[in-house]
């Protein structure tokens, strides 16, 4: 299993496919990834601990542990950790293409866009 550091925190590849990819990510306190989109995947994320601010399309709501969101195709989406801990989630993505060079960032806090 590989593991991959970002300036927001880092992820880990469960398990992949030419259907699907499966990543435990952990977050940082105080950082969010980059306001973005897909064109070949939709995404599920499960958060399994820590609290996040998930943006999607303009909507912002709070979850926790055991919450869940949908991410289509095109969705912009974002998530924060807006607590003293790290928020951990489980992000299952479905579609044709799973490589990185498939994120459009629309905003990001390290210069990335």
């Amino acid at each position: 299993m590989s593991q991959s550091m970002r300036p927001w925190g880092r992820y880990e590849i469960l398990q992949e496919s030419d259907l699907h990819k499966v990543k435990c990510i952990w977050v940082t306190p105080g950082k969010r990834l980059s306001y973005q989109r897909h064109q070949k995947r939709s995404e599920h994320w499960f958060i399994v601990a820590g609290s996040a601010r998930i943006t999607l399309n303009g909507v912002v709501s709070e979850l926790g542990a055991g919450q869940t969101v949908d991410i289509g195709i095109g969705d912009l989406h974002r998530i924060e950790n807006i607590g003293s801990d790290d928020v951990v989630f489980i992000e299952v993505q479905s579609g044709s293409y799973f490589g990185e060079d498939d994120i459009e960032r629309i905003e990001d806090d390290f210069g990335r866009t």
